[in-house]
């Protein structure tokens, strides 16, 4: 009876354990938005102690107003559930329900659009760190709908980053390299070994392809510099767009647009290889999209959702030996996953692909996955994009410190920088 009872108490953690960061739950949850608070180009970061707020939006396709709630839960520096209780991190009430929804109105395509102003003064995260909002129904964490990273940053230490060509010479002409010197003269904390800090190096906001180094390679009393090709990222490309603010209008990269009384399907004029074409710099969102309606109306709750046909046409019309083609991006929450593939059509000789997206602008690219050469299954630009190291990336260092003891990683310092300073 014993073992029984420990079963189940375990049940609980091991449900958090499972849960996936910017991961939807459920099929009639769409575009998931999550940025500051104004700001719909921004990430989502929260200094602690302060006024800052986030928006949260997204749309649910059953068209019914539900009871939806959101919590949050405290993460390490890898995302990992940390071991703290909410009640150590979360100041007030453990969760709060979303009341602000409306129904959708002169869109083809029904469904409940919800948004919250996040924190709400009832429910405020009093500690540093990584992050998971959590949207669920009815109050019941079990029934989770999706989640959502951003980050709390309490800044203490002092941050100087600068882009670098690669060490090694063969990557000079394809990767940036990111120096990181982190200052701890101010920051009050009690270092007992250089691994006490942790440094997160992300390109244009893409977890899945972050750096993490552990260990600098010089350390002087309070000053650590990280410095190798541990902080080397593939440049790629600038992003690929569509623009879908019109459903009536077709925009310079749409070919077609087929509008019934049941749908709209939208064709994207076709896509090609661009890895050896000659680079050539223009202004874009690095990987992100934003929900806008040039025809007149409010972009959040009368804008339109549209069957979105993307098609690659690989070199010779012959499908990638050994790899699987994916569209990525923020649309597809960059992930390679069976949502995001490309299917190759052998009669027509072309990859396709569908999205149902709302109206906006939108940017994406196309990566490539080896799984016999790479069997971590990270995604390439090589085969697709190529990889010039002039192209133009955001990047963002993290900084994070976990005291002897402590349970749970605390976020000291951020910053960004973008490699326009290089020019």
């Amino acid at each position: 009876m014993k073992k029984i009872i420990l079963f189940l108490l375990l049940l609980p953690g091991l449900a958090v354990q499972s849960q996936l960061p910017d991961h939807i739950y459920e099929s009639s949850i769409h575009t998931v938005k999550l940025f500051k608070y104004g700001d719909i180009y921004s990430y989502p970061i929260l200094k602690l102690n302060s006024a800052d707020q986030l928006e949260l939006h997204f749309d649910d396709m059953e068209a019914n107003v539900r009871n939806c709630y959101y919590t949050y839960q405290l993460c390490n520096a890898d995302w990992s559930v940390s071991s703290l209780q909410p009640f150590d991190y979360i100041r007030g009430f453990q969760s709060t329900r979303i009341t602000n929804y409306r129904n959708s109105s002169i869109a083809i395509s029904r469904y409940t659009h919800y948004q919250a102003t996040i924190p709400d003064r009832s429910s405020v995260p009093v500690r540093s760190g990584n992050y998971l909002l959590k949207v669920f129904l009815n109050n019941d964490t079990s029934s989770l709908l999706f989640t959502k990273r951003f980050l709390v940053v309490d800044s203490r230490v002092s941050i100087a980053a600068q882009i670098l060509q690669p060490f090694n010479m063969q990557l000079s002409r394809s990767d940036q390299r990111v120096q990181v010197g982190v200052s701890t003269v101010n920051a009050q904390i009690n270092t007992l070994s250089p691994q006490d800090l942790k440094v997160v190096v992300l390109q244009n906001n893409i977890w899945p392809a972050a750096a993490t180094v552990n260990r600098p390679n010089i350390y002087r009393g309070n000053y650590y510099e990280y410095n190798d090709d541990a902080i080397t990222f593939p440049a790629g490309r600038e992003w690929r767009w569509v623009d879908l603010r019109s459903m009536r209008l077709m925009s310079d990269r749409v070919q077609k647009i087929i509008d019934t009384a049941k749908r709209t399907d939208i064709y994207v004029k076709p896509d090609a290889e661009r890895r050896g074409q000659i680079y050539v710099f223009y202004r874009d969102l690095n990987g992100i999209y934003t929900i806008e309606n040039t025809d007149g109306n409010n972009p959040y709750w009368q804008s339109d959702y549209g069957y979105v046909h993307f098609t690659y046409v690989p070199p010779g019309n012959q499908a990638y030996a050994g790899k699987d083609l994916y569209l990525f991006g923020e649309l597809t929450n960059y992930s390679t996953d069976d949502a995001s593939r490309m299917i190759y059509n052998s009669e027509r000789g072309i990859y396709e692909g569908t999205l149902f997206l709302k109206q906006g602008y939108y940017n994406y690219t196309y990566v490539s996955v080896d799984a016999k050469e790479n069997p971590l299954n990270r995604f390439s630009f090589a085969s697709t994009e190529g990889n010039f190291n002039t192209t133009e990336n955001n990047y963002m260092v993290l900084v994070y410190y976990r005291a002897f003891g402590a349970r749970a990683d605390e976020l000291i310092g951020y910053a960004q920088l973008n490699t326009l300073s290089l020019r």
